[in-house]
């Protein structure tokens, strides 16, 4: 189980590099337009890759500490590891789409972008 909670995380890292080349070669590829909306795209493709990545990790993070080494230490280490992950993750996710995740479009939320 080690193996997959190691999987996990390379599949992540993976993702983050992955989504940061597609993001920029984008960006690159349509410089000629407007460049305020060429950077919003990259952001949101980037951020996207980030918060992908970060659940990849999280999971492999979880598979190895509760499988592997389930001591009331690693549990409480996972558990630091996973709040720091998700506050990272939802800011990041305010950032893409403009708004909290349990916020509908139209709900009040500025929802013209």
């Amino acid at each position: 189980m080690a193996w997959v909670g190691l999987a996990f995380d390379a599949v992540g890292v993976v993702v983050i590099a992955g989504g940061a080349l597609f993001a920029a070669a984008r960006l690159l590829g349509s410089a000629s337009t407007a460049g305020q909306l060429n950077m919003r795209r990259f952001r949101q493709d980037f951020g996207g890759a980030i918060v992908l990545g970060l659940e990849f990790l999280v999971a492999g993070d979880i598979i190895r500490t509760v499988v592997v080494a389930p001591t009331l230490q690693n549990v409480a280490v996972l558990a630091v590891i996973v709040l720091i992950r998700t506050v990272l993750s939802m800011a990041l996710q305010v950032e893409i789409e403009g708004r909290w995740p349990w916020q509908r479009l139209g709900s009040g939320s500025d929802d013209t972008q």
